[in-house]
């Protein structure tokens, strides 16, 4: 159930018929388990990420507060990111997973266990966007795309015990007066960021390697009024907007932030490169209390820019970028990733270089992953260079096909030898004294980076081998 940002709808299809699953219901509340499964950062309770560098989800608060009124509800969440799940001690009437590809095995194993005991399971997210037939044999219904009136609608079925086998998103959805997630339900003390929001959903652009153009239709917005209510009522003061590009309508982006001014929130968010070279528009981003920036820069190589169908950020001056963001005091988590056919061994060092010499506060690999579905995943799958499709492995730091001038091997190593290095004492010194920007923001997140860095095989699951002659 696609309900927030988390990153991975299909092309609608024909809705199923009718399922045999669940018996018309009478008086008495529904009781609704929603389940977000653990992926492998999570090995351990809590996880790799300690207190410092969490902020509260919205997916699941956000289904909760889709329940229909007429359907009394006893509802419960459960964030296997935050605490263990014991399948056998779920009491529940229905069971709602929201699955992203790294967690679908998770998911689906937590499915098995609760439909053993007779509970139906409805599974939805990215992942069963992606690929719906993979996920409705591990089911008793999935939701394919957004869930805003799907997953009410199969709630009233339930009830009325004609649950089917599949909803998909309505191509008319509207995300306007909706009602506010119920946030609540979620233990706020086991995060840094509890005020967490969605002003919308999708983003314009192409990416090759990203779920965006694959899983989701055109981009949607919530009204400017309706997310400006939600924070008042909210009461916040610190806030992430979980938003893919919430400058991917630029006219949008403008409206929002001149009516966040008079809130008085510091807040941070996702942005491509372009905001830089639009001063009314990072002006105002700047006056509107964002302190925070996450970017994906993706590579420092041109020609791998132009094979992830990234070009916007071509012939553009990274340095330049992170000079004019971090003139208004706006910090930058830059993102980048490891992988491309035009990536070699050279890259690493090139990347690190850069972000040494721009000062970006917080950095960020990743190694290129082929989500299902998506224009990577076909490309590779077609050559025969995919190693593996066990979905729990397609995390971001796991290398699940052979790259093109090295060795897989060579890009695991290299890419932690990365980490590492940006991530040293000497390194968080030299980014932070030259880029002076939110410090008391910077220098804890980049010790929680640090601790991040210097871990990763301590978190990632670590029993599975490369392939033979990767």
């Amino acid at each position: 159930m696609l309900v927030s940002s988390n990153f991975e709808s299909s092309n609608l299809v024909a809705l199923a018929g009718a399922s045999t699953v669940g018996p018309g219901r009478g008086a008495g509340k529904l009781k609704i388990a929603l389940i977000s499964p653990r992926g492998p950062l999570y090995r351990h309770r809590g996880g790799i990420w300690k207190k410092t560098m969490r902020y509260a989800p919205l997916t699941l608060t956000t289904l909760a507060s889709l329940v229909p009124a007429e359907i009394p509800a006893e509802i419960s969440i459960l964030d296997e990111g935050m605490d263990e799940i014991d399948v056998d001690r779920i009491d529940a009437d229905l069971v709602g997973i929201s699955a992203i590809t790294g967690t679908a095995p998770r998911s689906y194993e937590i499915s098995a266990g609760l439909r053993k005991r007779g509970i139906p399971v409805a599974i939805g997210g990215v992942h069963p966007t992606l690929v719906p037939e993979e996920a409705m044999r591990h089911a008793d219904s999935v939701v394919v795309g957004y869930a805003e009136e799907s997953w009410p609608q199969l709630l009233r079925d339930f009830v009325a015990g004609q649950m089917r086998k599949r909803y998909d998103q309505s191509p008319a959805l509207k995300l306007a007066n909706l009602p506010f997630p119920q946030r609540q339900l979620f233990d706020s003390r086991l995060v840094n960021v509890a005020d967490t929001i969605e002003a919308t959903r999708g983003c314009i652009y192409q990416c090759d390697f990203c779920v965006v153009p694959a899983a989701w239709g055109k981009p949607l917005q919530k009204p400017v009024a309706d997310v400006i209510a939600d924070l008042k009522q909210m009461g916040a003061r610190r806030v992430i907007f979980l938003d893919l590009n919430l400058i991917a309508d630029v006219l949008y982006a403008k409206e929002l932030f001149t009516a966040l001014i008079p809130l008085k929130i510091k807040w941070g968010g996702l942005a491509t490169t372009t905001i830089a070279w639009d001063d009314e528009l990072l002006d105002l981003a700047a006056r509107s209390g964002r302190r925070g920036l996450l970017i994906g820069f993706e590579s420092v190589n041109q020609a791998a820019l132009l094979e992830a169908k990234k070009a916007f950020n071509m012939r553009t001056s990274y340095h330049d970028v992170v000079k004019r963001i971090h003139a208004r005091g706006i910090a930058i988590m830059g993102c980048f990733v490891f992988g491309f056919d035009h990536d070699t061994l050279d890259s690493f060092d090139e990347t690190v270089s850069l972000v040494m010499e721009t000062r970006i506060d917080l950095p960020r690999y990743a190694i290129a992953t082929p989500f299902p579905a998506t224009g990577f995943y076909k490309r590779l799958k077609a050559a025969g260079r995919l190693m593996t499709e066990d979905w729990s492995l397609y995390d971001g730091q796991h290398v699940v096909f052979h790259p093109k001038n090295m060795t897989a091997d060579q890009l695991l190593q290299n890419t932690n030898r990365a980490w590492r290095n940006t991530y040293s004492y000497s390194a968080i010194w030299k980014r932070l004294a030259g880029s002076r920007t939110q410090l008391p923001i910077a220098i804890p997140a980049n010790y929680g980076y640090r601790f991040y860095a210097h871990h990763l095989e301590s978190f990632y699951t670590c029993d599975w081998q490369l392939a033979p002659g990767a």
